[in-house]
C-alpha cells in the first residue's frame, strides 16, 4: 500500500475511534438521568430529567425486550426489507421507497423543531447505545441509528396507508410479471379484521361519578410494548408503544387516556390516468392539458440467495396525484395519501403531554392522522370521539371508493377539512361512546352523527357486527365501573351467528323427510336450534358455527362484493339454503376428520401458543398451548382472536385480536387494569415472554402500577441503561 494511502487509512480509523468514544461518552452523560424500573410483570417504568432522557430510556427498554421487532419495523417502514430478508420482500420495500425518501427525510429532520430534533436525537442514541452495551446482539441490516429515521415510522398503526397499495398489481406493473395478478392468496376466513374497540363512559353513568375508558387495538400479537415513561418536565404516559417508537399510541396520562380505532373515514385515493406517448415521452391528460410524467430510479438492494448483497433498479413513475402504482383497464392508477412525517411525529408525541379535551383538540389541528378514529376520556369528566384529522376536501359527486378518472380536475383533493367539518362529538347526552372500526353514525345511540350531514367519503365500512353488540351491551346500562367495562369488553355473545343460525335452522326445517341431509345433520341442527349464540371453552355450538361461517365465508367472500352487499347480507339472503347446508356438512366432516367429532369444546381447538420469539410464529399441536374461548371478531366478539390452522396442525392458533387491553378510571388519581397477550419480552428465556397468557386467555387484567405507591412492592430491578 502507498504510504499516502496508508497515513489516510489510519487517520480514517483515528477519526472514526475518536468518534465512537465521543457518541459513547454522551450516551454515558444521558444514561445516568435515566432510571428504568422493571416491575413484577417486566414492565418498564421510565423516568428521565427531560422528555428527551425519557426518550432515551424508553428506546433502550424497547430494545431490551425485543430488539428484533424494533429493528424489523424500520426494515418495512425505510423499505430495506429485503436486505434482511432477500428477494420475495422486494416488492413491499419498492412500496415503502415510493414513498419514503431518505434524503427528504434528513432535510425534513434539519428543519423540524428543536424541541422534535432533540426527542429524535436521544431516540437514535438510546437505540446505539443498546447495541453497544449489547455486542451479543447482532442486527440484521441496522448497525446504527440515525436520528432521522424516526420521521420514517411516524404514525402507530398496524399497517399504515402506504400498505393500502396491494403488492401483486405493483409487481405485475413495475416487474412486467403478469402472473404475480394470478396468486391465489390464503382463504377469507384465515384473515381476521384489524381494527380495535374504544369505549368512553361519562362519569353519570358510573358508580363513583369518573369518566371511564376501555383501550382495546386488535392487532398482530406482541405488536406494541407495554410501558411507562415520565420525566420531570411533566410527561407521564401509560400504555401501548408500537415497537421502535418513542410514543405512546394508545394509553393514558394522569389527566387524559386517548384510544385509536382503524377509521372507514375515506383518506387514501386512487386516481386512473390516461397516458399519452408522444415524440418517445410520456404524458398525462389534465383537463385540457398534457401533462408530462415524471419518473426517477429506485434502487432496491436484497439479500442474495448465497448472502451477498444485491439490487434491482426501477424506473417509477408520478403525476401531480402521487406515484403510479399499477394498471387497470388500460389506465394507469396513481394514489394519492397523507405524507407529513414531521406533523404526524409532532402529533403523536404532543398528544401524550395534553391534559384536558381543548389541549387535545389543539394539538389534532395539525391534521396529521389520517388513519384512526379517536375516543377519548379526561378527569374533568368529558368524553369524546374525533374523526381522522386528515381528511381531504373532495367532490362529493364522486365515489372515492374506486378510482376516480384523473384527467377531471374536478376530482382533485382541494385542501383539507377543517375538524369541525367531520363526524365528532362530545359529551352525548346518552353517556356513552364507543367505536369498533364501523361507521360513526352509531357511536352514541340517537345521538350519533347523522349520515346525511357528511359527504359519502366520509365512512366507507358501513355497520359490523361488533358496533351492534356493543350498542346493545350499552344501550340503557348504568353503574359502571372497572369490573363491569372489563365484563363489557369480554361479553361473550355473537350477534352475527343471532343472525345466521337461525336461517341456517330453517333452510333444515324447510327439507323434505326424505331428503337425506335430514338425518346426516339432525344433531347438529338440535344443537345449534337451541344455542343462546355466545362462545365458550366448553361450548360444542361454538366449534360448529365456526367452522360452519368460515366454511360459508369462504365460498361466498368473492360474491358480496360482485354484488355490493355486506358478506353478510349475501350468507342470509343470497347464499340460498343449498349452500348453507352443504357449509354445515362439510364443517361438520372438518370436525370429525380433525378431532374425531363434530361435537368437540371449542377449547379444544382455539388456543394460544407462543413458543419462540419469532415474529413469524410457529405452531405445534404436540407442544403445550392455552385455550382460548372467544373467537374472531367477524362473528360479533369484541374480544377479538384471530385463530386458524396452520401447516401441520389441527388445532386453530391465534395470532392476532386482542393484543393489549386496559380500561382507565379517570378519578382525582388515575387508575387503571391492563393485560398483554403472552408477556413484556420477546426473549422465550425470560420470565415475562408468555407470564400474561393465562390471564390474557380468561379476561383477567391485572392491576396496572401507575402511581409510585402502586409500583411499591412490585419491583424486580431499577437501573440505568448500561448497568
Amino acid at each position: 500500500m502507498p504510504l499516502a494511502a496508508a497515513i489516510t487509512l489510519v487517520a480514517s480509523a483515528q477519526a472514526r475511534a475518536a468518534g465512537d468514544a465521543s457518541e459513547a461518552a454522551r450516551w454515558q452523560r444521558e444514561a445516568r438521568d435515566v432510571s428504568i424500573t422493571r416491575d413484577d410483570w417486566g414492565i418498564a417504568h421510565v423516568h428521565g430529567k427531560t422528555d428527551a432522557d425519557a426518550v432515551f430510556g424508553m428506546a433502550y427498554a424497547q430494545a431490551e425486550d425485543d430488539f428484533n421487532r424494533v429493528e424489523t419495523n424500520y426494515l418495512n417502514a425505510m423499505g430495506r426489507l429485503a436486505e434482511a430478508e432477500g428477494e420475495p420482500a422486494i416488492w413491499q420495500d419498492l412500496r415503502m421507497k415510493l414513498f419514503i425518501d431518505p434524503v427528504a427525510l434528513k432535510a425534513m429532520y434539519a428543519k423540524s423543531p428543536g424541541w422534535l430534533q432533540a426527542l429524535m436525537n436521544s431516540w437514535a442514541d438510546g437505540l446505539n447505545d443498546y447495541l453497544a452495551e449489547h455486542p451479543d446482539v447482532h442486527p440484521r441490516v441496522i448497525k446504527h441509528f440515525e436520528p432521522w429515521m424516526a420521521l420514517s415510522f411516524s404514525e402507530g398503526s398496524i399497517g399504515g396507508d402506504i400498505e393500502r397499495v396491494a403488492l401483486n398489481p405493483l409487481e405485475a406493473f413495475y416487474g412486467q410479471n403478469p402472473a404475480a395478478l394470478a396468486r391465489v392468496d390464503p382463504p377469507s376466513s384465515w384473515r381476521e379484521p384489524t381494527g380495535s374497540n374504544g369505549i368512553a363512559i361519562a362519569p353519570k353513568l358510573t358508580v363513583d361519578g369518573h369518566a371511564l375508558l376501555l383501550i382495546n387495538p386488535h392487532t398482530s400479537f406482541f405488536f406494541r410494548s407495554e410501558l411507562q415513561m415520565s420525566s420531570d418536565a411533566g410527561l407521564d404516559a401509560y400504555g401501548a408503544v408500537t415497537w421502535g417508537q418513542f410514543f405512546i399510541y394508545q394509553g393514558f396520562n394522569p389527566h387524559i387516556g386517548w384510544m385509536h380505532t382503524s377509521t372507514g373515514a375515506d383518506v387514501v385515493d386512487e386516481f386512473a390516468e390516461t397516458i399519452v406517448h408522444k415524440d418517445g415521452k410520456l404524458f398525462y391528460r389534465y383537463g385540457s392539458e398534457l401533462r408530462p410524467v415524471t419518473s426517477k430510479i429506485i434502487t432496491v438492494p436484497y439479500r442474495a440467495k448465497d448472502g451477498s448483497m444485491a439490487e434491482r433498479r426501477f424506473t417509477v413513475y408520478a403525476t401531480h396525484h402521487g406515484p403510479i402504482v399499477r394498471a387497470d383497464d388500460g389506465k394507469w392508477i396513481a394514489i394519492a395519501l397523507m405524507n407529513k412525517p414531521v406533523e404526524a411525529l409532532e402529533q403523536s408525541w404532543l398528544r401524550t403531554k395534553a391534559n384536558d379535551y381543548a389541549s387535545y383538540v389543539k394539538v389534532a389541528e395539525l391534521k396529521a392522522n389520517s388513519s384512526n378514529n379517536t375516543i377519548f376520556a379526561d378527569d374533568k369528566g368529558e368524553i369524546a370521539y374525533l374523526h381522522p384529522q386528515f381528511i381531504p376536501r373532495r367532490d362529493n359527486r364522486f365515489d372515492y371508493t374506486k378510482p376516480v378518472d384523473g384527467s377531471d380536475p374536478a376530482t382533485d383533493w382541494k385542501g383539507l377539512l377543517p375538524l369541525d367539518a367531520a363526524p365528532h362529538l362530545l359529551n352525548p347526552p346518552n353517556g356513552w361512546i364507543f367505536n369498533t372500526n364501523d361507521w360513526p353514525y352509531s357511536a352514541a345511540g340517537p345521538y350519533s352523527p347523522k349520515q346525511a350531514d357528511y359527504p359519502r367519503y366520509m365512512d366507507s365500512f358501513g355497520e359490523n357486527p361488533r358496533g351492534i353488540h356493543a350498542t346493545a351491551l350499552l344501550t340503557g346500562q348504568r353503574d359502571f365501573t372497572l369490573a363491569s367495562l372489563i365484563g363489557t369488553a369480554f361479553d361473550s355473545y355473537l350477534p352475527a351467528f343471532a343472525r345466521q343460525i337461525p336461517i341456517l335452522v330453517a333452510d333444515y326445517d324447510a327439507l323434505p323427510a326424505s331428503d337425506p341431509l335430514k338425518p346426516k345433520l339432525a344433531s347438529q341442527i338440535a344443537l345449534l336450534r337451541h344455542w343462546d349464540y355466545r362462545w365458550g371453552i366448553t361450548s360444542i355450538p361454538t366449534s360448529l358455527a365456526v367452522f360452519w361461517g368460515d366454511t360459508l365465508w369462504d365460498s361466498v367472500s368473492k360474491a358480496d362484493t360482485a354484488e355490493g352487499l355486506s358478506i353478510y347480507d349475501y350468507m342470509a339472503e343470497k347464499a340460498g339454503p343449498a349452500a348453507r347446508l352443504q357449509a354445515l356438512v362439510e364443517a361438520s366432516d372438518r370436525l370429525e376428520k380433525d378431532f374425531g367429532s363434530w361435537g368437540t369444546p371449542w377449547g379444544e381447538i382455539n388456543r394460544f401458543q407462543r413458543l419462540t420469539g419469532d415474529i413469524e410464529q410457529p405452531f405445534n399441536d404436540a407442544k403445550p398451548s392455552i385455550p382460548v374461548p372467544f373467537v374472531s371478531s367477524r362473528w360479533g366478539s369484541l374480544a377479538s382472536f384471530g385463530a386458524h390452522r396452520w401447516p401441520g396442525t389441527k388445532r386453530y392458533y391465534g395470532t392476532s385480536g386482542n393484543s393489549f387491553v386496559a380500561v382507565v378510571e379517570f378519578g382525582p388519581k388515575v387508575h387503571a387494569r391492563a393485560i398483554s397477550a403472552g408477556g413484556e419480552s420477546g426473549h422465550p428465556d425470560s420470565p415475562h415472554f408468555n407470564d400474561e397468557a393465562e390471564r390474557y386467555s380468561t379476561g383477567n387484567l391485572r392491576t396496572v402500577y401507575f402511581w409510585p405507591e402502586e409500583l411499591r412492592g412490585h419491583i424486580e430491578r431499577v437501573y440505568h441503561p448500561g448497568e
